[in-house]
This record gives structure tokens, C-alpha cells and sequence, in this order.
């Protein structure tokens, strides 16, 4: 288990995080989202171990992490940190980059190992592709499933796939997910898309400002945004008094209620339009299975 007990860390007289509590459970999946600048991947470089804390402590499995004023060489054996830089060896084969780390006394296993690595992360068409000749999306799944050759009991995770093309994502997400779940390999992720969240944290947590804002399941804050930075990480989102904030997708337009607005603008989303309105001389957004036109008036409810 991560323990994270009272962390406050800046790198000036600037506090970058305030009194961070927090624990992760072996084989838990636990998100961080933030505004940039918030603090996502200092918090995660210290629990790599790769800053010395002034206040506060981190332990995994009771043993205190510590930076590098105690330790010569920055990390732990049971932890790996897949970062946005990539550090791959260039000049030799997604192969061979993932099996570095595989024994070679047994052959045959490793050989299994890193075969069944390159499919977690979908390479197997570039299995005996020097890694320069690679994209970025390409170079951070390597990077990805050579933290994972090596058995990590905790791995983290920053923005750990912001390279890779959309028609990508949802299946490596599926496939990275489930491994690290069967494996019982605890996970921490820092992200800014909510992909990365929904469907696959047990536990979410927001910083803002420094400070943890909230912590609780993705279900229940995606259902209970308290701010609408919380909210604009999920979607589109309104704040209608007396109703406080609700998601484009909540608000249905009917033929007649007590609420109405006129359209300003519609855009197309896809699966549906996404219409903005002018509501009591304010900006509101809806989302609807039509077109409408400009100076429409129209009626709508609000769906919890």
C-alpha cells in the first residue's frame, strides 16, 4: 500500500502542494487531474522518490520513499514511472527495448514475456522496428510495456497517452488497464482526459490551488461536481441557479416548461448536436439529437 501522509512541497518559497493525504491500495488504479501547473507531476515525481520531502512522508509497504539526498540513484526496485519523455534505447528493436530488462538465463520465457508485452501495448506489427524509426504514440506504448517488463509492484503514469492517435486510445487503454488489474500492479495516472478516468480508476482525486479539492470514486464525482473546474474536466456543463451545475447532457429540450431559451449557435458533436443558448442573458449548452436554427426559442427541463 502507498501512503502519502501529510505532503507539502515547493521549489521555491512557492508552496506547489499543501498538506497531500492520500493512500493507494495494492493493485488500485487511483487518477490525478488538475489544471496545468497544479502539481500533477511534482506529486508523482515525489513518490518516484526523485525530490527530497521538507514536510511530510511517503511510505510504500512501510518502507519511506526518500530523494536523492539519501539515495545515489533515484528510485525504487518495485516502483517504475513511464514519463512524457521517453528514455529508449534508439537504436535497437521494440524487442529488444522491452526484453533489456528479462533475464537471460531463460530464454524461452523471456522471449514469451516480451511477445506477450508487445500485444498489451498492440506492437506486433513492429516487433523488429528499431525505435528511432517509430512515432511518438508508438515510443510511449514501448515505454510502457518495458516499465511493465520489469514487475512493478506500483507504476506511475504521467499522461500516459497524450502520443497516441485517438483510434488508439480506447483499446490500449482496455488492454494496459486490464493488465495492470490481473497483475494486481497498483497504478497512479496523472491526466487531463477523462478516458484516461472513467471506466477504469477505483479512486479519483482533483487538485486545485495546491490542495486536494476531492477525493472519492469517478462515479460519484463525475455526479457530483462541487466546482466547475470539476465539472469541465467531464464535459460540457451549465451553472442554472437554483439548480446549481448541470451537464450539457442533463438539460432536455420538451415543448413546453417553464424554462426557455433562444439558440445562438449549433454544433455538431458526432452522436448529437450540441446547441448553445441564450438563457436569463446568459450562455447555457444542450445537448440535442437535431439541428436547430439560430433565434429558435425553445423549452427545456433538467434531468438529475
Amino acid at each position: 500500500m502507498l501512503e502519502v501522509k501529510n505532503v507539502t512541497f515547493g521549489y521555491s518559497k512557492t508552496e506547489v502542494l499543501k498538506a497531500i493525504d492520500f493512500k493507494v491500495e495494492a493493485g488500485e488504479n487511483l487518477a490525478i487531474i488538475g489544471e496545468s501547473g497544479s502539481g500533477k507531476s511534482t506529486l508523482l515525481n515525489l513518490i518516484y522518490g526523485k525530490y527530497d520531502l521538507k514536510q511530510g512522508n511517503i511510505f510504500w509497504n512501510n518502507e519511506e520513499i526518500l530523494g536523492p539526498k539519501f539515495n545515489l540513484v533515484i528510485g525504487y526496485d518495485f516502483m517504475k514511472y513511464v514519463t512524457q519523455e521517453f528514455d529508449l534505447m534508439p537504436y535497437t528493436t521494440v524487442e529488444e527495448n522491452i526484453g533489456k530488462y528479462l533475464s537471460r538465463f531463460y530464454p524461452e520465457e523471456k522471449q514469451k514475456r516480451t511477445k506477450d508485452l508487445i500485444k498489451v501495448v498492440e506492437l506486433e506489427a513492429f516487433t523488429n522496428t528499431k525505435v528511432k524509426f517509430l512515432s511518438g504514440g508508438q515510443k510511449q506504448r514501448v515505454a510502457i510495456a518495458r516499465a511493465l517488463a520489469k514487475e512493478p509492484e506500483i507504476l506511475l503514469l504521467d499522461e500516459p497517452f497524450s502520443h497516441i492517435d485517438n483510434f488508439k486510445k480506447q483499446s490500449l487503454r482496455r488492454s494496459v488497464f486490464k493488465y495492470l488489474k490481473n497483475h494486481k500492479i497498483s497504478c497512479i495516472v496523472a491526466t487531463h482526459n477523462k478516458n484516461d478516468v472513467l471506466g477504469f480508476a477505483d479512486q479519483l482525486l482533483v487538485i486545485h490551488q495546491s490542495k486536494i479539492i476531492a477525493k472519492d470514486t469517478p462515479q460519484h464525482i463525475f455526479k457530483n461536481p462541487k466546482l466547475p473546474l470539476i465539472a469541465s474536466f467531464f464535459g460540457e456543463f451549465n451553472v442554472i441557479e437554483p439548480y446549481g451545475i448541470v451537464y450539457a447532457h442533463q438539460l432536455q429540450i420538451v415543448v413546453l416548461s417553464d424554462l426557455k431559451a433562444v439558440v445562438t449557435k449549433t454544433y455538431f458533436n458526432g452522436r448529437n448536436w450540441l446547441i448553445e443558448a441564450n438563457y436569463k442573458s446568459k450562455p447555457i449548452f444542450i445537448e440535442h439529437h437535431l439541428k436547430l436554427e439560430k433565434d429558435a426559442l425553445i423549452y427545456f427541463t433538467i434531468s438529475s
